[in-house]
C-alpha cells in the first residue's frame, strides 16, 4: 500500500465497507431510520452501519456526512458567483471572513488569469431574486472595504449536476444498452 506524505496508511477496506459506500454514496435516506434502513438493505444492525460510517470519516475515505439542501426547491433561483480582486496578501483572512457569512455556501481563493481575469476570490451567494442576491453582494462589498480593486456577480443560468465519486460493483456497466 502506498502512503504519501503526512498520511496515514488507509485500511483494507472489506466487502462490507464497499457495498456501505456504494449504498450511501447518492445519501442517506430520508426517513426517521436512515442508518437502520441502510442496515436492512444490508444485512447489517443500524449501530454496525453507523460504526463503520465513522470509522471510514475517521481515516478519511469518507471526507463527511452532511445535509446538502436543494436551494432551488428552497425558492432560491438567483445564484450569483461573486468574484472579488483582492490583493494576494490579505485574500486568505478577506476570504475566511466571507466564507463564514450564512449566506455564503461556499468561498474559496482561486489563481488569477491575467490580463483577463484579475479575480482570485469566490464566493458564492443565493437568493429568491437579483436584488436579493445583489444586495448581499454589497454586504461583502462593505465588509472587505478598500480591499476590493473589483468585482463582478455571474448568475447561474442553469443547475449543474453536482455529485462526486460513484463506486460499481465489478463488471457492472455504467450505462445502459
Amino acid at each position: 500500500m502506498i502512503s504519501f506524505l503526512n498520511q496515514p496508511e488507509l485500511p483494507e477496506l472489506d466487502e462490507i465497507d464497499h457495498a456501505l459506500i456504494r449504498a450511501t454514496q447518492t445519501g442517506l435516506p430520508l426517513s426517521p431510520t436512515p442508518y437502520g434502513d441502510i442496515a436492512l438493505g444490508l444485512g447489517l444492525g443500524p449501530d454496525e452501519v453507523e460504526q463503520r460510517l465513522q470509522r471510514l470519516l475517521d481515516v478519511g475515505v469518507i471526507r463527511r456526512i452532511g445535509i446538502i439542501p436543494n436551494h432551488y426547491r428552497l425558492g432560491y433561483r438567483a445564484n450569483g458567483m461573486s468574484v472579488w480582486d483582492i490583493d494576494d496578501k490579505t485574500v486568505d483572512d478577506m476570504g475566511e471572513m466571507i466564507g463564514k457569512l450564512d449566506f455564503v455556501s461556499h468561498c474559496y481563493r482561486r489563481p488569477r488569469h491575467l490580463p483577463d481575469w484579475p479575480f482570485n476570490l469566490f464566493a458564492m451567494v443565493h437568493g429568491t431574486t437579483r436584488e436579493t442576491v445583489e444586495a448581499k453582494v454589497e454586504d461583502i462589498r462593505n465588509r472587505l472595504g478598500g480591499n476590493v480593486r473589483d468585482h463582478r456577480i455571474l448568475y447561474s443560468n442553469r443547475i449543474l449536476k453536482k455529485t462526486g465519486l460513484r463506486w460499481r460493483k465489478s463488471g457492472e456497466k455504467k450505462c445502459c444498452g
